[in-house]
């Protein structure tokens, strides 16, 4: 019987080992990114920011959720990531001691759309009229 079923009530960003390994990772990978050893036009003028990887049950893959300051141009950053993905690899594995380097994917980190998109819902008319004080309805 295999031994590393996940829970039905386990974390949703998987076991506490995965949760570490991929906080190294993006550690690892913000602090390149902040230093500018990737040499790429389209990244430069570019501050990136890595507000989260999410690791593989086996750690073998890392999904780097990326977002350019401002947000603006992301697919370029984006593409330019892919592109220096060998490099950025290699770095990796360098920084965090695991006993396979984890292939990369970087995709657009959507937290920030979704919270301005809810925070827009919260100041509609309809709601702020349900969300007053003292507006009970008399029973």
């Amino acid at each position: 019987m295999p031994r590393h079923h996940q829970k039905k009530g386990a974390a949703p960003g998987g076991s506490q080992r995965q949760l570490r390994v991929g906080e190294t990772v993006r550690h690892a990978i913000a602090d390149i990114l902040s230093h500018g050893s990737v040499h790429d036009a389209d990244l430069e003028g570019h501050i990136v920011t890595v507000p989260e990887v999410r690791m593989s049950p086996d750690l073998k893959l890392a999904t780097i959720y990326v977002m350019p300051l401002g947000g603006r141009d992301t697919e370029r950053v984006i593409a330019a990531l892919d592109r220096n993905k060998k490099y950025l690899r290699g770095e990796i594995a360098r920084r965090v001691n695991l006993k396979f380097a984890p292939d990369i994917r970087f995709h657009a980190d959507e937290r920030f759309d979704e919270a301005e998109r809810i925070e827009k819902l919260l100041r509609t008319p309809a709601v702020q009229r349900d969300l007053a004080p003292g507006q009970d309805e008399e029973e």
